[in-house]
């Protein structure tokens, strides 16, 4: 089977993926020459009654829970299409912005359902990237031949709808996830025509080996990254510091940045200041020039002979001003080895702040470890394959407790009309406890005032109050009535 691409776009019910439930899912297959194959697919899955959306984001969409109650699939029929037809071998999942955004959702969707939440992006010579780090080192260093769209202070911007607009790709309904595919396709075959070299460099050096052996090969190379400013198209050139091992990457040094002020910091002074990140340029605080890469997260790097007379004018940085600072970083190994002693003080930190907090729901637990035992995983793909009657009487006992605490949620979202009146009881209980946990702060009552206040607004065209309308009945029809 051939390499292919597949680019795909949601539509969420919020922002965060612990918290939010996909409303719609569209992709569309292409080849490597950005060709579609096949028809596209485009579903709605089914909103549950333990989730209270975002009516900000539902005005965004205009996708309603109701309309994914009447027309969706459950998320355990959504997968088994999207295991068996979509993450074929060889398959590349493309987006804008699916790292950071949709594959996450992905991930909690597979988890949820007692698939393991990553293979679908990484076995069977699966993969995965991301155009809109290609975007902004595409205008960064090679800009020719594309319109780059302003805001209306004249900053650079590199949202979809701005390049659609810009270059004439056609996008003729923004937030709908099928519409965005569509765009991001043609945007990606605009990218590779104007400016092929690069496109097929980053397309070629995507995987985690790749970028591994570019960060670690001791020499600064140019990185683009969203936490880099504006000013300067999100790039700089960077050198590796120091390993990240719970992240799996490195600590980069910005050569944009004399490291002269750091070298006589402690590590606890420089984990302060880490802290403390700007993105505003120049910043109005002292800031610590670095930041983690992480080498699983496609991100846009290159060699540093990407670098022209041009292209460092245009992002503010001289190769002199490059070697001055890096003679001065490897000059000094203590600040380096300081460095790595705050990633330990920043990482034990985080550690002893997560064990503080009030024990999570099973729901947001994906990241607590992977599933290791494995009768847990011949359980969970007997689970996926079965009806509610053949899991009830399976009644599997897993060693990951997760997965225990998972099932009952499992059962209910996903076979609600099967329920018994044992399992209806237990599935009140557990709305209530969910949506109206908290009294005055529960995502209850913040979901209505939020209501409220929209409903106040002075743009409240008829289409926007009949969605507010339709969201007030949803979240009156999904509560849990209170003995």
């Amino acid at each position: 089977m051939a390499l292919s691409l597949f680019f795909y776009d949601l539509e969420t019910s919020g922002i965060s993926p612990r918290e939010a439930r996909i409303m719609q899912f569209a992709g569309r297959r292409t080849d490597l020459n950005m060709k579609p194959i096949g028809e596209p697919y485009n579903y709605l899955i089914k909103m549950t009654p333990d989730i209270l959306p975002d009516p900000e984001a539902i005005l965004l969409t205009g996708i309603t829970p109701q309309a994914t109650i009447a027309d969706g699939l459950t998320e355990a029929e959504f997968l088994k299409i999207f295991t068996k037809d979509i993450a074929t071998a060889e398959t590349v999942f493309v987006g804008y912005n699916t790292i950071r955004f949709d594959d996450e959702f992905m991930r909690f969707l597979h988890y949820r359902n007692f698939y393991d939440a990553y293979e679908w992006h990484w076995a069977d010579k699966r993969g995965r990237w991301d155009l809109l780090d290609v975007v902004r080192m595409t205008r960064a260093l090679r800009p020719d031949g594309i319109k780059w769209p302003v805001d209306d202070n004249g900053k650079a911007t590199n949202t979809l709808v701005g390049l659609s607009t810009m270059n004439d790709l056609e996008h003729s309904h923004a937030h709908d996830a099928l519409s965005d595919v569509d765009a991001t396709i043609a945007l990606a075959a605009l990218l590779q025509a104007q400016q092929p070299k690069l496109f097929e460099y980053l397309f070629a050096h995507r995987d985690k080996k790749s970028v591994e052996q570019l960060v670690l090969n001791d020499k600064p190379f140019v990185y683009t990254s969203g936490k880099y400013p504006a000013e300067f198209d999100k790039t700089t050139v960077v050198q590796s510091v120091c390993s990240h091992e719970k992240k799996g990457g490195a600590v980069v040094y910005d050569l944009r940045h004399d490291p002269i002020p750091f070298t006589k910091m402690s590590p606890k002074e420089l984990a302060d200041m880490w802290q403390h990140y700007c993105r505003e340029w120049p910043c109005p605080h002292p800031k610590l020039p670095v930041k983690t890469l992480q080498f699983n997260r496609c991100p846009a790097v290159a060699p540093i002979s990407v670098l022209n007379d041009d292209n460092q004018k245009h992002i503010g940085l001289s190769i002199d001003t490059i070697n001055k600072n890096l003679a001065i970083l490897n000059a000094n190994p203590e600040f380096k080895n300081n460095i790595s002693k705050a990633v330990v003080l920043m990482d034990d930190k985080r550690q002893a702040s997560s064990a503080q907090q009030e024990p999570v729901d099973v729901d947001n637990q994906l990241y607590d470890g992977f599933v290791s035992a494995a009768g847990d995983k011949t359980s969970m793909s007997v689970i996926r394959a079965s009806s509610l009657l053949d899991i009830a009487e399976l009644e599997p006992a897993f060693k990951d407790q997760r997965l225990n605490n998972l099932l009952p949620l499992y059962k209910a979202r996903n076979y609600p009309s099967e329920l018994s009146t044992d399992d209806i009881i237990k599935w009140d209980e557990f709305r209530q406890q969910r949506l109206l946990g908290a009294g005055n702060s529960s995502r209850a009552a913040k979901y209505f005032e939020k209501l409220g206040k929209l409903a106040e607004g002075s743009n409240l065209t008829p289409e926007r109050q009949f969605i507010l309308e339709e969201l007030q009945l949803y979240g009156q029809s999904v509560l849990p009535t209170i003995d």
